[in-house]
């Protein structure tokens, strides 16, 4: 009755599928990695964003910013320049405005400072003046924000002396200086400011990337017991088949072979 199991036919079936298995659970399980792996991204990366990570050290040796260097207290010395507040930003459930602040620094180069964070709609009047002459700050060293980050306003017009985007891109035509493709949080807030603090980098664990490792997971075990049923299935119906051709309800075994569909 199973003597058909050692046709080419299955012979070539077999073979499918003693490849098609292990290869499903290995992507699969690769997959599940990949998810596991960015969760824990996630984790250090809010760990290094809210922890003191010790000694600042100047900017230029963080720069440019990545994972690693995202988070890390970094110091400027500069003059402030221009300010400008940025709207809709919450602060411990509460709807208020980062007040930014353009240090032009020894380089030569601006560096986008968020001095604090103030309650409300957003008011040029309310944001407290930089202090005059040369300073040093010290501050939480963040990437340039894009149009996916939490809090980033994209619509456009913006009233005059607002951004709606931390980054050089988005200042680059309201300042005439070079930027830093950077910024900083300070520690410590001066006035009513409170200080806002640093954020996890992007693209560095729970995103829709980390949700679509885990999506493929389930679609390549899913995978992996569809080429199990289909086997059991085809198996099934040719013993049936073969069953039928010695008790001789068929007519031919050999020139009847049932259809697969």
């Amino acid at each position: 009755m199973y003597r058909f199991l050692l046709t080419p036919r299955w012979w070539g079936i077999n073979l499918f599928v003693a490849l098609a298995i292990p290869v499903c659970l290995f992507m699969g399980s690769w997959q599940l990695t990949r998810f596991e792996d960015r969760v824990q991204d996630h984790k250090d990366a809010e760990r290094q964003a809210t922890t003191d990570t010790g000694a600042a050290r100047p900017l230029a040796s963080l720069l440019p910013v990545d994972k690693k260097t995202s988070g890390e207290k970094a110091t400027a010395t500069g003059r402030w320049g221009r300010q400008l507040l940025v709207p809709d930003r919450e602060l411990d459930d509460k709807d208020g405005y980062y007040v930014l602040t353009l240090l032009r620094t020894d380089a030569g180069k601006s560096l986008p400072v968020v001095r604090g964070w103030l309650p409300g709609t957003a008011d040029a009047k309310k944001a407290p003046a930089p202090p005059q002459g040369e300073v040093e700050v010290t501050g939480a060293l963040q990437a340039s924000e894009s149009p996916s980050s939490n809090g980033v306003t994209t619509a456009g017009g913006l009233p005059s002396g607002q951004v709606g985007m931390i980054s050089a891109a988005s200042l680059v035509n309201m300042v005439p200086d070079d930027l830093y493709d950077a910024w900083v949080t300070l520690d410590q807030g001066t006035g009513p400011l409170t200080p806002v603090p640093a954020t996890a980098p992007e693209d560095s664990g729970l995103d829709m990337k980390a949700f679509q490792n885990l999506g493929y997971t389930g679609e390549w075990f899913v995978f992996a017991g569809f080429v199990v049923f289909m086997w059991f299935r085809l198996f099934r119906r040719e013993r049936e088949f073969a069953r039928d051709a010695e008790l001789g309800l068929v007519p031919d075994a050999t020139e009847a072979q049932p259809h697969t569909t």
